[in-house]
């Protein structure tokens, strides 16, 4: 009966203050400021590439094929890299900010013993080193200290010290060379597995492409990193003015170097590699006006902080990539024609999923916020706000796109055979959104309140469970099968992000009080 209760208790999350879930009061305008720029962002780059393949469709059935391949390719493994490297930096970024302001009120007359108890709790949880001498020292008398955390921060600098920034840019640079010489080196094998095969019409256009729009992955990797950095702060403008200048100029150049160069496919990857390093130039002069960059000594960056916790959430995101990623192999199996009808509502699928990821931004940002001052309530609504949110744009999205892509599929090919099966998909594409939303909602949710092992575990149960039905699945039912398959996934990864919350353990233990 006891846990009965406990879920009825939890349950409650999804309807406190339901009335008031368009208000713009304090959390509201929070969520607002954050969340919109971030969903404009994030939905930018996708709105580009179906822009991309708007123009390679135009080419051919095959091009539009091999494309949907090395894009679904190149994109699943970024995200090996990308999601924990963004995600760590997002809560690490926000809790050292936090702190940083906390301490500088203090010049306020701010409450010290608040800051003692944060302080206090974070070194229980090991989420950050300072040392509590220093740190007494360093807020009694407000002079600069000599040692680990504190003298990373340099209070009286006219720009932050944030470790956590400049942990970011080395290990997010580092990853996008490794990652353009593995996909350069490896493209061959890699488009193999994903059933483009040596002989196949695909091979050679999907290798062109792949490999010249691997020469952008250290932009995109630290373009992404940055990212994490500006929303710990809560800005997600500047990424998103960063973003919109990049894809414009990468829809500018496609038409040029596709068809003025008749460069074809090669041309939509070049045109997709100068628009990561725009952005990520962008980002960089934004981001160095506001932090100092360059530590006074390599000691300070918490690099194991980041190992620790991005290993983590490499294990879930591996989990995820392994799950998308096999489902584009099996399309890919069945043909070009399978494979180009697959992309084009994978794309929209992501696309339309990842406007909620805005919400799940803005969730782990005020989360690791609130979770660093011990502000359970400002947690607890946070929490109502994002998923009462996240359930509504979920289904207007599934309104949306279940009546614009039955008229809007020819925007992507001309190919009677390929249209046909994207009407086949359109019902999972919309029908999913809602599903969609909460599971990314609730990533955010999770990731905010640092816990980092129950998102890699439970992510990984999830995938093993979801490859089954997808092997089932696609043998007894091909196209439609693999949707489904998707469906049972978004679906298991939704409920396994409010398990925690539900059953009130690790970090919301305090919802049972």
């Amino acid at each position: 009966m006891d846990d009965k209760k406990n879920w009825r208790i939890h349950l409650s999350i999804f309807f406190d203050g339901a009335r008031s879930v368009f208000k713009l009061d304090d959390i509201g305008t929070e969520i607002a400021r954050i969340a919109v720029p971030a969903a404009l962002a994030l939905t930018a780059d996708p709105i580009a590439s179906l822009i991309d393949t708007a123009f390679i469709g135009q080419i051919g059935p095959v091009e539009l094929a091999a494309v949907g391949v090395s894009i679904a390719l190149f994109n699943q493994v970024s995200r090996i890299a990308i999601f924990p490297l963004v995600s760590v930096t997002t809560s690490f970024v926000a809790e050292e900010d936090t702190i940083t302001k906390a301490i500088q009120d203090t010049d306020d007359n701010c409450d010290i013993s608040e800051i003692n108890g944060l302080m206090s709790n974070l070194d229980a949880e090991n989420k950050i080193l300072i040392p509590r001498k220093d740190l007494d020292e360093r807020m009694y008398k407000m002079q600069p200290v000599d040692n680990n955390f504190e003298a990373a921060i340099q209070i009286e600098h006219q720009k932050k010290r944030i470790p956590s920034a400049s942990s970011a840019l080395i290990i997010g640079g580092a990853l996008g060379f490794i990652q353009a010489a593995f996909l350069i080196v490896a493209a061959k094998p890699l488009l193999s597995f994903m059933g483009v095969k040596s002989d196949s019409k695909m091979s050679y256009p999907a290798q062109q492409y792949l490999k010249l729009r691997s020469l952008g992955a250290p932009a995109v990797l630290l373009s992404l990193a940055m990212q994490g950095v500006f929303r710990g702060f809560k800005d997600t403008k500047t990424p998103l003015y960063a973003t919109v200048a990049g894809d414009i100029t990468n829809i500018m150049l496609d038409p040029i170097f596709m068809f003025v160069f008749k460069m074809g496919v090669r041309g939509a990857a070049i045109s997709h590699v100068i628009s990561q390093y725009l952005i990520s130039l962008i980002l960089f002069w934004r981001l160095k006006e506001q932090v100092d960059l360059i530590p006074p000594n390599l000691k300070y960056l918490p690099f194991g902080r980041f190992l620790k916790n991005g290993f983590l959430l490499l294990t879930r995101v591996i989990a995820v990539t392994f799950c998308v990623t096999l489902a584009a192999s099996m399309a890919a199996r069945m043909g070009s024609t399978q494979m180009a009808a697959f992309q084009v509502c994978l794309q929209i699928w992501l696309a339309a999923s990842l406007v909620a990821d805005g919400l799940a931004v803005a969730g782990q940002a005020i989360l690791a916020s609130a979770f660093a001052r011990n502000n359970y309530n400002c947690a607890t609504v946070t929490v109502s706000r994002v998923l009462q949110l996240g359930l509504v744009l979920g289904l207007f999205l599934a309104a949306f796109l279940g009546i614009g892509l039955h008229f809007g599929a020819r925007l992507f090919t001309n190919d009677v055979d390929v249209i046909c099966l994207i009407g086949v998909g359109i019902p999972f594409v919309a029908a999913t959104q809602p599903i969609n939303a909460l599971a990314f909602v609730l990533d955010g949710v999770n990731l905010g309140a640092s816990d980092f092992a129950y998102s890699a575990y439970s992510m990984v149960t999830v995938a093993i469970t979801s490859i089954v039905f997808l092997f089932i699945l696609w043998w007894s039912n091909g196209f439609v099968g693999i949707w489904i398959a998707l469906t049972i996934y978004m679906c298991l990864r939704a409920f396994a992000g409010f398990w925690r919350i539900g059953t009130g353990t690790g970090p919301w233990k305090f919802l049972g009080k």
